[in-house]
């Protein structure tokens, strides 16, 4: 499964790559605006920003929501870096951009999917990526990990290529369930990515080791 970081976040974004587990990065006009990113051209720098820092695979959200102002759009976007995986909604005009896009080549992710007519629909359409919200179905106590279940049943039956991006993760547990469902993409805080490190067990034993390690060294000096 690949590992995304959802952030704006330059310093997070090299933490999680330092880490050397990260295969990408999402953004929205949302985490951009929290990291105090506003006006086309500075969005535009960081965006670029972001892809220097990274391997592949930076969704830059387009912001129009009619079919030519996300076409103009997502080239802009795509022409930053090779990238760029140009982000459209779940919308009937964003559904048409996605197969504008596909026949010209350019990756796109197709976000705030709540539902697996609207994750058909957008295999169809030739996305490369498919972003079904779980952590927000948690939320309105719907049972997210149930529609990445439905949504991968869908795909093996018919060999869509679309790959599933699990978004809005919250916690370590959703990053396992949807492991095991066989989500291919996971995209989430640092924090849900850093909490699989830890387990008591692990932090026990090492203490353990290192103290053993002490008394020896200590009683070959005498």
């Amino acid at each position: 499964m690949k590992f995304f970081i959802d952030t704006a976040n330059l310093a997070q974004i090299k933490e999680a790559q330092d880490l050397g587990v990260l295969d990408g990065v999402t953004t929205n006009p949302s985490l951009m605006a929290k990291e105090g990113i506003t006006g086309e051209e500075n969005v535009m720098a960081h965006y670029k920003a972001i892809c220097d820092l990274v391997d592949d695979n930076v969704s830059a959200e387009v912001i129009s929501t009619d079919f030519e102002g996300m076409i103009e759009e997502g080239e802009r976007l795509a022409a930053i870096d090779k990238k760029i995986v140009v982000k459209v909604p779940m919308i009937a005009d964003g559904v048409k951009a996605l197969k504008y896009f596909s026949s010209k080549g350019i990756r796109t992710n197709c976000t705030l999917v709540f539902s697996a007519g609207q994750a058909l629909l957008a295999a169809k359409a030739g996305a490369t990526f498919v972003s079904p919200f779980l952590g927000r179905l948690d939320d309105i106590s719907t049972d997210g990990l149930q529609l990445i279940e439905d949504i991968r049943l869908i795909y093996d039956n018919y060999g869509y290529e679309t790959q599933i991006l699990s978004a809005s993760v919250r916690h370590p547990m959703h990053i396992i369930e949807c492991a095991k469902i066989g989500s291919d993409v996971m995209t989430g805080p640092l924090s849900a990515i850093k909490a699989l490190l830890k387990h008591p067990l692990t932090d026990i034993g090492l203490q353990q080791f290192l103290a053993d390690h002490a008394k020896a060294a200590a009683a070959a000096v005498k």
